[in-house]
């Protein structure tokens, strides 16, 4: 998935607030009965939080390193 997938409401999330969302839908799916549509679209979501997350560490690492330099 690439950085111009993500949606532009994941994109706005700061770190906190992806992580948040990331254990909402966890507890939703561990908790409650979903059909499949809604498990679909709870991983889909999850998924396109978890690449955002790792564009954040990406980003801050290459930060990191430059400063460092």
């Amino acid at each position: 998935m690439k950085i111009e997938n993500i949606p532009a409401d994941i994109k706005s999330k700061s770190l906190k607030e992806a992580r948040d969302e990331i254990n909402e839908i966890l507890v939703k799916l561990e908790n409650e009965r979903l059909n499949f549509e809604e498990i679909e679209n709870a991983y889909k979501r999850l998924l396109s939080l978890n690449k955002h997350v790792e564009n954040i560490f990406k980003m801050r690492s290459k930060e990191i390193s430059n400063n460092e330099k």
